[in-house]
């Protein structure tokens, strides 16, 4: 039935996404729109359908613009091929280099093996759940949502077992560690750029339509202070609908089973320092460029700097960090969507669909601009319940820079909440990698995550804006 569901749905997206592109070609344009803007707006709903309802795989519809641009003279074949490149690509792709050494190595489970072993060594059932989830979150920072799932959900599954918890329990601790790591997973990849594709993209796009830079820095000292508030907000919210403090559970027994005792392996040790330094450049950019040549040190390039070292330095095996077997695991289908919705943003752009929305955005001028963003904030939420994360940020972003330009607003109090909202989807199983995830474990009741879910979706909007808006005055930005 879900299969039916799922291929009607992606049966009508790629009908309407046609339709509507062909209405464009016959058609005349609204008022005061150029006839080039009006094909890219067909380009742009047609991505929007196909990409939402996944019509076509997310890489193949990031092809369109490579067709459709040239064909509706608006920019070059060689222009828009460029156009698909960025910077940020580089972050993505050193940063994926980077995370695959970290899981080939081991360090991320002994990373956050010891975080457990410091927050969860006393207190209840109440600590040990937020343990875990902070335990993901941190890991999330660094690695893919999908991936941190993958390693904390079988540590979770043995403290489950050790504590005495039966196979056919889905109250208590028992849904609450899965789906605590599942909705932990996706809040701490809110915490860097590279922390989840939807961020690279936003700042990319962000960069590309409004000339707005966003550095590993700045986005950090946003997105950290979200993760602190979302994980304690998601953790409340999960103890109470699964009615953690009154089910029993023995924390001893869980504690032994979660217990770091080996040493650290060579590979490990060789990969902290990479690691440690990565972070560190990125965070000190700001200090560190202007005594470089001007444009040299970016956040792509520590990355890539550092995902090279990771195939020369030798773990202490007799082989390097990383090879190329590994490194190709990278997320290259990722990595081709975004350049598909950068060459449709720079598609909005020449054209004049940008400025076109813009002006048609400006009657927005009237309402207070809080009111916007948690206006924004909320539908993007909602659209992410249903669509792919990264498919929401490469369609929504451009439409709210062009409502920044035309409000005349700090862009970062509508672009940040906008781009942090496309991660924030906890209703459904199937909406995100980590929520299937912790659904297979066949701990969690439907309902309780619905509601659980929805809790967190509702608090979002606010949550998100709230925090952006404080971080933004305190920071001066």
């Amino acid at each position: 039935m879900g299969d039916d569901i799922g291929m009607n749905a992606k049966r009508i997206g790629f009908i309407a996404g046609l339709v509507l592109f062909g209405a464009t070609l016959v058609l005349p344009e609204p008022g005061g729109m150029p006839p080039q803007a009006w094909t890219v707006a067909g380009l742009v709903a047609l991505m929007a359908c196909w990409w939402m309802t996944e019509a076509l795989p997310l890489t193949a519809t990031a092809l369109a613009p490579f067709l459709v641009l040239p064909f509706a003279g608006v920019m070059t074949a060689g222009e828009t091929a460029s156009s698909y490149y960025s910077p940020t690509l580089f972050l993505i792709l050193g940063g994926a280099f980077i995370a695959l050494a970290i899981e080939r190595t081991g360090l991320h489970r002994r990373l956050a093996l010891a975080l457990l072993d410091g927050l969860g060594s006393r207190g209840g059932a109440g600590r040990l759940l937020f343990a875990f989830m902070m335990a993901a979150a941190i890991l999330s920072m660094a690695i893919s949502n999908t991936s941190t799932s993958l390693i904390m959900m079988p540590m979770a599954l043995a403290v489950i077992e050790a504590g005495g918890i039966a196979d056919d329990e889905r109250q208590g601790l028992a849904g609450a560690l899965p789906m605590g790591i599942a909705f932990a997973a996706s809040i701490g990849g809110l915490g860097t750029i590279v922390g989840s594709p939807t961020n690279a993209i936003a700042v990319a796009l962000l960069d590309s339509m409004i000339g707005l830079h966003i550095s590993f820095a700045h986005w950090s000292l946003i997105g950290i202070p979200v993760v602190l508030v979302g994980i304690p907000l998601a953790a409340f919210i999960i103890a109470r609908m699964q009615a953690v403090a009154t089910h029993p559970f023995d924390v001893g027994g869980a504690r032994r089973a979660i217990a770091v005792h080996h040493t650290w392996t060579e590979p490990e040790r060789r990969l902290v320092p990479l690691v440690a330094v990565a972070f560190a450049l990125w965070m000190l950019t700001p200090l560190i460029a202007p005594v470089l040549p001007k444009g040299s040190l970016t956040d792509g390039t520590i990355a890539v700097a550092v995902g090279l070292l990771l195939f020369v330095v030798p773990d202490g095996t007799g082989r390097p960090l990383l090879n190329w077997d590994e490194a190709n695991r990278a997320p290259w289908g990722v990595i081709m969507m975004f350049g598909g919705g950068l060459a449709l943003a720079q598609g909005m752009g020449a054209s004049g669909l940008a400025d076109w929305l813009g002006r048609s955005l400006l009657p927005l001028s009237a309402v207070p601009l809080p009111l916007v963003a948690l206006a924004i904030t909320a539908m993007v939420i909602v659209i992410t319940e249903f669509a792919s994360n990264v498919a929401t940020a490469s369609g929504i972003m451009p439409v709210v820079a062009s409502l920044a330009v035309a409000l005349g607003a700090d862009p970062i109090l509508l672009a940040m909440p906008a781009a942090l909202a496309a991660s924030w989807g906890f209703m459904l199983p199937a909406g995100t990698g980590p929520n299937a995830i912790a659904w297979a474990t066949g701990r969690i009741e439907l309902p309780r995550m619905i509601k659980s879910g929805l809790l967190l979706d509702l608090a979002g909007a606010p949550l998100i804006v709230g925090v952006v808006w404080l971080v933004s005055l305190l920071i001066g930005t």
